[in-house]
């Protein structure tokens, strides 16, 4: 390809190979319609995941998921291949999922998953094969090397990207990111897609029931005592006796901020802290005691360099409000971040996540 000395390239050429990641759901499925409308050259690509057991069912990759992916696939006349992936997603997503929760942490799947299997281990599978570029259904957008909110605020998943490197941004197409949820709908309806209503699943992939029953067949149970949080001291300087209210059935059963499943009376509780060494849950009926005006994070990742400190409005769970806060460079890939006014239950193991305006910067897992 040729380019003038002012002209700048403005996305992958149609002559290009794009493989496109189908989930059978339907951001996924017009994703891929947009592309081949635009005249790609596309390929459907199914990726089957781990499942727990020989009758579980991932919800990304089960047989209804694949069915409609072909059906898509057929209805937009592309090729449609299905990548075993079982292997790289039960190292790199299930492994790193119960070894955060045995440390006490509330590890976050889809932020690993999105670095280590939808780009990476796709990326290196589609280059090998020939293809330019890797499109999926993610709303964001990215623009001139950044990393850029999605147009629909209420379904904007930049914050599961902050792992992502420039390397593979280079390689990666958000085809629906320019647009909102309902005319993503629209879109699939006036392609004549078989999935303009197919429902949305926020629970964890690799899970049939829940978190607990999973944990419970992976991990070993240690019950312990769930402790009242004090916080008054004698004059003397020494702590009071702590107050027992009950046991445990394992420290990796709870996540900071927690209020039901405690199993107390005279509640509400909610989960404060988690004291490994002794292996007692710390909890208080005070919803103060969950705050925190800072936090160190750690394994830091910036979209493009940041010279600290710097000013950046921070997420530290997916569904939370930003909040405004000042970056420091604590050493090596840890940084600390101090928070204009306290924020409500900073959990270790989660992302926490800084942009600017519609731009993320970067993030890190909060320790």
């Amino acid at each position: 390809m040729k380019n003038g000395k002012n002209k700048k390239a403005k996305g992958p050429e149609p002559s290009r190979r794009i493989i496109a990641a189908m989930s059978g759901g339907v951001d996924s499925s017009v994703a891929a319609a947009l592309l081949k409308k635009q005249g790609y050259f596309v390929i459907g690509v199914f990726m089957k995941f781990w499942k727990d057991g020989k009758r579980g069912e991932n919800r990304c990759c089960s047989t209804d998921s694949e069915k409609r992916a072909r059906q898509v696939a057929r209805v937009l006349d592309i090729p449609f291949y299905i990548i075993n992936a079982e292997k790289e997603f039960k190292k790199k997503v299930v492994d790193y999922f119960l070894k955060e929760y045995k440390k006490g942490n509330t590890p976050n799947p889809c932020v690993v998953c999105n670095k280590e299997i939808k780009f990476g281990f796709l990326i290196k599978k589609a280059l090998s094969l020939g293809a330019d570029f890797v499109a999926t259904g993610h709303y964001a957008r990215i623009k001139n090397g950044k990393l850029l909110k999605g147009k629909d605020k209420n379904k904007d998943q930049s914050y599961f990207l902050w792992q992502l490197n420039q390397k593979q941004l280079s390689r990666i197409l958000f085809p629906v990111g320019k647009y909102t949820k309902p005319e993503v709908r629209a879109l699939a309806k006036k392609f004549k897609l078989p999935v303009a209503e197919t429902p949305e699943s926020q629970e964890v992939c690799f899970i049939k029931n829940t978190v607990n029953e999973f944990l419970k067949k992976y991990l070993k149970i240690r019950p312990g005592k769930i402790i009242e949080f004090q916080d008054v001291r004698h004059p003397a300087g020494c702590r009071t006796s702590p107050k027992i209210l009950g046991e445990h059935q394992g420290l990796w059963f709870y996540t900071i901020g927690q209020r039901k499943g405690i199993g107390l009376s005279g509640g509400p509780y909610f989960v404060v802290a988690k004291d490994l060494k002794n292996n007692n849950l710390i909890v208080s009926k005070n919803q103060k005691d969950l705050e925190g005006k800072e936090l160190i994070a750690q394994n830091v990742n910036w979209i493009c360099p940041q010279k600290l400190p710097i000013e950046a409005d921070v997420k530290i769970r997916y569904k939370s409000n930003f909040a405004k806060a000042k970056i420091f460079k604590t050493g090596g890939q840890r940084i600390k971040v101090v928070f204009q006014k306290p924020q409500k239950a900073p959990t270790p193991g989660q992302s926490v996540v800084f942009y600017k305006g519609e731009e993320l910067l970067g993030g890190g897992v909060i320790n």
